[in-house]
């Protein structure tokens, strides 16, 4: 693997007795095990088939970059209408090796459609699409694992509507693409009696794990992304959670620390990439380890409570309005950073004139800016006895985001094993999607809008 971790700050020995003592390896080797054993002999079975994603048949490979070559000449625009898992993985990875100004560029220079990520249902977010693309010239992917979710389906009827009224149903329909999974829900019936184009997502590939699936790659194949280098570094980063050296294997020896962190009351998880780029990059991991995690009981049914509260900060940004707080304030969180060797694009510092409080600035970059900026951050950290580690790209490309994700992936699955969860189901999301389709008549949610409405609620408590 290209990935590197240095997990020196959460030890002992940099933070003291506060850090995790050497001992706690030996001690936790059966534990280890057992959670590396666990996820490896569950690879392509049941919710797991998301470990075989990155080695996708070359004939369905072949067929989503087509369509991805074809939609690049045709669109000015590309949308993908998905929430969650069906939206995360786009965002992360395409902010990550796109132009950060992307949809700014003259298409000569992007050589891409313009990219929109369109994943909540807010009525402004819409209107403000349609302000801006013209859906003749505009290419929709719609997504959704179960072809049930009611945000998404929303979003697909209002444009495929809009579509139709401007160019007529069969080219409108030439427009749209379908990612669900194939025989199964609303929108595969819709997709197959409209004659859309479908890509499907195995029945074992949650959406947060799909990044890998279709979900991710015919949007990236659109794009014009490095699609089989994104696949590769995935790949890497799957042979590496095989081995038992936890020195060679990121995924599973960082599970293990922030396990041994949250006994430590370190119920906080800070992501914090020090590369713009990667900013969204957070946004996917959070979704991951908070729906993985959070879980109130464990596998042999008792009431555990657990999970670790993911949530992202930006470096260097964040340290002018986090970085107090997580210096000085309580010993819950652990922060992980993520550094970039190399930028793929940098500037020196210059300047004529001699101002005494700028001068040790000229002559070096902003990536070395940045860069010490981070150290300073884990040094401070450190200093005040605080748990971070440091996850170092050496470069952001296609290879190495493939890695990264992939590295997210496996280290929450083995983080569930060693808490004895669940680390694939979602319970309590689907409450609250059962009550948003009582409260909007759906048949059959009858007695769940009968619970909603008897709620406990009481005006005395409402201020304003």
């Amino acid at each position: 693997m290209k990935l590197k971790v240095d997990y020196n700050n959460m030890m002992q020995s940099s933070i003291g007795e506060r850090g995790i003592g050497e001992e706690a390896f030996e001690k936790n080797a059966a534990l280890i095990e057992k959670a590396r054993k666990s996820v490896l002999d569950s690879r392509g079975k049941g919710w797991q088939q998301w470990c075989d994603s990155p080695y996708i048949s070359e004939s369905d490979l072949g067929k989503i970059i087509a369509y991805g070559d074809r939609v690049r000449k045709a669109a000015e625009s590309y949308v993908v209408l998905g929430i969650g898992g069906s939206a995360l993985g786009a965002i992360a990875v395409a902010s990550s090796l796109l132009h950060l100004h992307h949809n700014e560029l003259p298409r000569e220079k992007r050589n891409a459609p313009k990219l929109y990520v369109e994943d909540n249902v807010d009525p402004e977010r819409m209107n403000a699409l349609l302000d801006v693309v013209d859906v003749k010239t505009t290419y929709f992917n719609v997504i959704t694992k179960s072809g049930e979710t009611s945000e998404t389906l929303s979003q697909f009827l209002i444009v495929y509507d809009l579509l139709k009224k401007a160019l007529g149903k069969e080219e409108a329909k030439k427009h749209i693409a379908v990612t669900t999974t194939i025989g199964k829900g609303t929108l595969y019936a819709l997709a197959v009696k409209e004659g859309f184009e479908v890509f499907g997502v195995e029945a074992g590939v949650g959406g947060r794990f799909s990044v890998f699936s279709s979900v991710g790659l015919a949007p990236f194949a659109a794009l014009g992304l490095d699609v089989k280098g994104f696949l590769k570094g995935a790949r890497e980063a799957s042979k590496a959670a095989e081995e038992k050296s936890l020195n060679k294997n990121p995924s599973l020896i960082t599970a293990f620390l922030q396990y041994e962190a949250m006994k430590n009351g370190c119920n906080i998880n800070v992501m914090m990439p020090y590369c713009d780029g990667l900013k969204f990059t957070a946004d996917f991991f959070c979704q991951l380890w908070a729906e993985s995690l959070g879980k109130a009981t464990d596998l042999n049914g008792k009431t555990v409570y657990a999970g670790q509260t993911p949530t992202k900060a930006l470096g260097v940004t964040d340290q002018h309005s986090q970085v107090q707080l997580y210096t000085e304030g309580p010993f819950d969180k652990v922060v992980t950073f993520i550094a970039v060797d190399k930028f793929r694009g940098d500037r020196t510092i210059t300047d004529d004139r001699e101002i005494d409080a700028c001068d040790f600035l000229k002559g070096h970059t902003l990536g070395e800016l940045i860069n010490a900026e981070r150290v300073a951050t884990t040094y401070a950290l450190t200093k005040a006895n605080r748990a971070n580690f440091t996850i170092t790209l050496p470069e952001v490309n296609a290879e190495t985001i493939g890695e990264l994700l992939m590295y997210f992936m496996y280290q929450t699955a083995f983080a569930g094993a060693m808490l004895n969860i669940d680390t694939f189901n979602q319970p309590g999301v689907e409450e609250g999607k059962k009550a948003t389709f009582a409260m909007l008549g759906r048949k059959g949610y009858e007695s769940k809008l009968e619970e909603v409405e008897n709620a406990p609620h009481d005006d005395k408590y409402v201020a304003g």
